[in-house]
C-alpha cells in the first residue's frame, strides 16, 4: 500500500463518471471537507488485513503529528502500477474507514469513479507525506535512515541557527528546500514543467514497453547526454582519475557485497539467473572497490582515483516519486572513487572535489545561486572537525543547511550535496561527495605505508554532477524560471543540441545558405537549414520555440554585403556581423568543450518528428 498524506486547508471534489465496472455506490456527487488530513491511498496487490491495520496506525501516527480532528480517505490508483482487484480495494478502504471513525470525523471518496478534485495544501513542514507499507523488503540503511536521530541547522558567517530561528527572508529557495527536507516525502503531487519540455523539445519521454523510470531518449535527447557525459568525464580524467568498466549486476550472496547492500539507502533490482541471484548496480562502488581490493597499492600512489560513467546505474524508486528526468530508476552516474591515507588528506580532497563540483556545474549553466548546498555529518566528526565544517559554508558565501546524525550508521561520516529546488519546490541532489570509512576495510583494500605494513585507506565518493539525467533536468527547470523573469529559455551554447540554424528567404537563397552552413560545420558547429516550403516568420518562429541560440537569415542583402543578419537568443536581439566574426566568436564559446555532430539530417525537410 501507499499512502499520500496532505494537511490540507480543504479538499473538494466532484465524481465524473464510472472508471471501473466495480465501482461504489455513493450519495454525494460532490463534497467540500475542511481543515482535514487528505490520505490519498493506493491499494496493492499484495495487501491484506494486516496491512490495513498497519495503514490505520500510519494515519493516526501523522493526525496526531499535524493535529488534525477529520481525515479524508481518498483512493488514488495512481501511486502505484501493482494495484490490487478493485474488490480487495473497496475492502480494505472499507477496514481502514471503520477502523477510524470512533476517534475521527472520517470521510471517503467512493472507489472507481473518476473524480475531479481541487486540494489546498497547508504548507507547513509536515503537510506533505508519504508513506509505502508492506511490499519488499527494504535495506537496513533506509530503515535507519527514518528513525536515526537528527538535528537539522543553517549555517551561515560561521554560525549555527535553529530553523525556527533563521530568517530565509531573500532565501526562499533554501526555505523551501528545508521543508521538502525535513518532511521526508519524496511524492509527487504536481508535474514539474521539465516534463513538458523534455518532450516539445524532443529530448526523452516515458517509455511504455519498459519499467516505469526507464525513460527513451530522441536523437537530440541522446547528443544532450552524450556531449554531458563527456564533459564531466573529462573534468575527472584532468582531475586525475582513471577510467575504468565493471559489471552492471553482482552476487546477492558475495560476502562484503551482502553487507554493503544493507549500508546504503537505495533499492535494488533484483535478476534470477537459474537459482543464482543477482542485483543489478546502483553506483560504481562495489566495481571499482573489488577492483581496488586486487591491485597492489603503496603511499606513493596514493590519493589514487578510479573512475566509471555507469550507463546505468539502478534504483528501485518507489513509483509515486518517479517523474520525468528529476527521479528515475536507471540513470547515467559519473562516479569516482578516491583511495587516501588518512582524515587530513580526505578532507583535503574533498574542498577539492566540493570546488570541482562548483565548477563542473557551472558550465551546465548552473551557478551557485541556482542551487542549495546541504552538508550531513556524524556528531562526532563534526566536534572534531567545526572548523572545516564551518570554512565549507564559507566559501560559498550563502546559508546552507547542516544535518548531524547522532550516531553513525551509513558508511560515511561525511558528505555534501548540491540541491536544486525546481518549480514544484521539490528537490533533486546533484553534486555529491562522502568520507566512507567503512568500505576499504568490509571490501579488503588496503595499501602498504611508509614502514612496509598494510593499512586500509579511507575513501571518497564523489559525483561531480550527479546523474547525467538529473543535470539535463536541472537546466530544464531553470529555463522555465528564466521565462518566468521574462527572459528566453535557453541551454549553454556547448550543449545546445542544434546550435546556429540558417534560414534563407527564399528557394533561391537555399544553396547559399547551405554552403554558408558548411562553414559553421568545419569547425565543429551544430548547424542545419530549414528548406521547408513554409514562411520564413513560421521558420523562425518554430526556430524560437526550439530554443536555437542563433537563429541566421540568408537573402539578397546579405548574400551582396556578406554580412550575417543574426537573431541572438543570448542577447534577446536581432545583429549584424561578418561571417568569418561571427565563426571566430563561437569558436570560442566552444573551446575546451566536447564537440560532437550533428546526429539529424542536415535538412529540415528530411527530418522525422518524434514528438
Amino acid at each position: 500500500m501507499r499512502i499520500l498524506f496532505i494537511h490540507s486547508d480543504f479538499i473538494e471534489y466532484r465524481v465524473k463518471e464510472k472508471a471501473v465496472e466495480a465501482a461504489e455506490k455513493f450519495t454525494k456527487e460532490w463534497e467540500r471537507v475542511e481543515d482535514c488530513l487528505v490520505s490519498f491511498i493506493s491499494v496493492e496487490r499484495k495487501d491484506d488485513e494486516n496491512v490495513a491495520r498497519k495503514a490505520i496506525d500510519e494515519i493516526v501516527d501523522v493526525a496526531e503529528k499535524v493535529n488534525a480532528k477529520r481525515l479524508v480517505i481518498y483512493p488514488y490508483a495512481h501511486l502505484s502500477s501493482d494495484l490490487s482487484d478493485p474488490e480487495t480495494a473497496k475492502k480494505i478502504l472499507t477496514l481502514i474507514e471503520l477502523g477510524l471513525k470512533d476517534k475521527y470525523d472520517v470521510h471517503r471518496a467512493p472507489f472507481g469513479w473518476y473524480k475531479s478534485f481541487t486540494i489546498s495544501c497547508k504548507g507547513h513542514p509536515l503537510s506533505e507525506l508519504s508513506k509505502q507499507i508492506g511490499g519488499e523488503e527494504e535495506p537496513e540503511a533506509l530503515k535507519k535512515e527514518t528513525t536515526i536521530k537528527t538535528y537539522w541547522k543553517i549555517l551561515y558567517e560561521g554560525n549555527l541557527f535553529d530553523i525556527d530561528n533563521f530568517d530565509f527572508t531573500g532565501y526562499e529557495k533554501l526555505r523551501d528546500f528545508v521543508s521538502y527536507e525535513i518532511s521526508g516525502t519524496r511524492a509527487v503531487v504536481d508535474v514539474p514543467p521539465h516534463v513538458k519540455y523534455m518532450r516539445s523539445l524532443e529530448i526523452a519521454d516515458y517509455e511504455e514497453g519498459s519499467d516505469s523510470g526507464n525513460l527513451r531518449y530522441y536523437p537530440r535527447g541522446k547528443l544532450i547526454k552524450s556531449l554531458a557525459e563527456n564533459l564531466v568525464t573529462n573534468y575527472v580524467i584532468d582531475y586525475g582519475a582513471m577510467e575504468v568498466e565493471t559489471p552492471i549486476m553482482y552476487d546477492y550472496e558475495h560476502p562484503a557485497l551482502k553487507s554493503y547492500l544493507q549500508r546504503f539507502p537505495a533499492r535494488q533490482y533484483t535478476v534470477l539467473s537459474g537459482e543464482d541471484r543477482y542485483f543489478l548496480r546502483f553506483s560504481a562502488c562495489f566495481g571499482q572497490f573489488l577492483i581496488a581490493k586486487d591491485a597492489l597499492i603503496t603511499y606513493k600512489n596514493l590519493p589514487l582515483r578510479l573512475y566509471e560513467l555507469t550507463r546505468y546505474s539502478f534504483r528501485r524508486e518507489k513509483h509515486g516519486e518517479l517523474v520525468g528526468l528529476r527521479r528515475l530508476r536507471a540513470f547515467t552516474m559519473p562516479d569516482m572513487h578516491t583511495f587516501v591515507p588518512d582524515i587530513e588528506k580526505a578532507k583535503e580532497e574533498f574542498l577539492r572535489q566540493f570546488k570541482l563540483s562548483i565548477s563542473v556545474l557551472k558550465d551546465f549553466g548552473l551557478d551557485l545561486n541556482d542551487y542549495e548546498v546541504a552538508v550531513r555529518f556524524t556528531s562526532d566528526f563534526y566536534r572534531e572537525n567545526e572548523n572545516f565544517i564551518k570554512d565549507l559554508g564559507s566559501f560559498v558565501k550563502k546559508p546552507i543547511l547542516v544535518q548531524f546524525w547522532e550516531e553513525k550508521f551509513f558508511y560515511f561520516v561525511l558528505k555534501f550535496e548540491f540541491n536544486f529546488v525546481d518549480n514544484t519546490k521539490k528537490a533533486a541532489a546533484l553534486s555529491t561527495v562522502q568520507i566512507d570509512v567503512d568500505n576499504a576495510k568490509r571490501f579488503n583494500i588496503t595499501y602498504i605505508n611508509e614502514n612496509g605494513n598494510r593499512e586500509y585507506p579511507l575513501i571518497l565518493h564523489c559525483s561531480p554532477s550527479g546523474a547525467i539525467e538529473r543535470v539535463i533536468y536541472a537546466m530544464l527547470e531553470k529555463a522555465e524560471f528564466m521565462k518566468k523573469e521574462g527572459k528566453k529559455p535557453v541551454f549553454p551554447f556547448w550543449i545546445s543540441p542544434i546550435q546556429v540554424r540558417i534560414i534563407p528567404v527564399s528557394e533561391k537563397h537555399l544553396e547559399k545558405a547551405i554552403e554558408i552552413g558548411k562553414n559553421f560545420e568545419k569547425e565543429g558547429i551544430r548547424v542545419d537549414v530549414d528548406d521547408r516550403e513554409i514562411t520564413m516568420q513560421k521558420k523562425v518562429r518554430e526556430a524560437e520555440m526550439e530554443w536555437i541560440p542563433y537563429i541566421v537569415v540568408i537573402g539578397d542583402k546579405e548574400i551582396s554585403q556578406k554580412i550575417l543578419n543574426v537573431r541572438d537568443r543570448y542577447l534577446d536581439k536581432t545583429r549584424e556581423i561578418p561571417l568569418i566574426d561571427f565563426i571566430d566568436e563561437l569558436r570560442e564559446k566552444i573551446r575546451g568543450k566536447p564537440v560532437k555532430r550533428l546526429n539529424e539530417d542536415y535538412l529540415l525537410s528530411k527530418r522525422v518528428k518524434f514528438v
